[in-house]
């Protein structure tokens, strides 16, 4: 299953790069994110909860970043598991200066999906993917303005960069509406459409 995408940012290219860089905001800013920990060697293991009314799952991922390029490109290795299956994503973004200002950010996600959720049809994954994607890309432009207040992890803060370990977690928050077809679809939106978001929790200065 492919997914690609685009989304325009207000703060420039180093200002994305940098200032989404924090753990702390990143569990606020992919929804349904839940828990999000630091693994070491640019690799984090994530929590998402999905679903709507009783129909909820909780599905555990990790994340790994290679080829990065500051500030300009970056590539993602993700894989997920929950009760209604699996899915493993490679995910090549990148960030460009945007004509009117901002910054210009396209993703292209080549996914693979199994159990429950290779049963639902690949047009509503996408489609509902995009729209996950483009409500964190929201998130983000929010959290950049100061619009998001940082949440605190669970174990103690390092100045810089996460320690190895490190812990950060969010209340949950009501699943999306997109999410009302059933538990299968809201795995493979959490852990495709979030995933775009994850490289941020690895972007530390070294």
């Amino acid at each position: 299953m492919k997914v690609t995408g685009t989304s325009t940012l207000t703060a420039d290219r180093a200002t994305v790069w940098r200032a989404l860089n924090d753990p702390a905001v990143l569990v606020r800013t992919i929804p349904g994110c839940r828990r999000l920990e630091a693994l070491g060697d640019d690799a984090y293991a994530m929590t998402i909860s999905a679903g709507v009314g009783a129909i909820k799952g909780v599905y555990d991922g990790q994340v790994r970043l290679s080829e990065q390029e500051e500030p300009g490109s970056f590539r993602m290795h993700a894989q997920g598991a929950g009760a209604p299956g699996t899915i493993g994503a490679d995910v090549q973004v990148t960030l460009e200066d945007a004509p009117g200002g901002g910054t210009a950010l396209s993703y292209a996600a080549d996914a693979v999906v199994g159990g429950m959720v290779g049963g639902v049809g690949q047009r509503m994954l996408v489609g509902v993917s995009r729209k996950m994607a483009g409500e964190f890309f929201a998130n983000v432009d929010a959290a950049l303005a100061g619009a998001v207040a940082a949440v605190e992890p669970a174990a103690p803060a390092a100045a810089t960069e996460p320690d190895q370990g490190q812990v950060f977690t969010a209340p949950p928050a009501p699943a999306p509406s997109d999410f009302a077809r059933g538990v299968a679809v809201g795995a493979a939106a959490a852990l495709v459409g979030a995933l775009v978001g994850a490289w941020i929790a690895g972007r530390r200065p070294r």
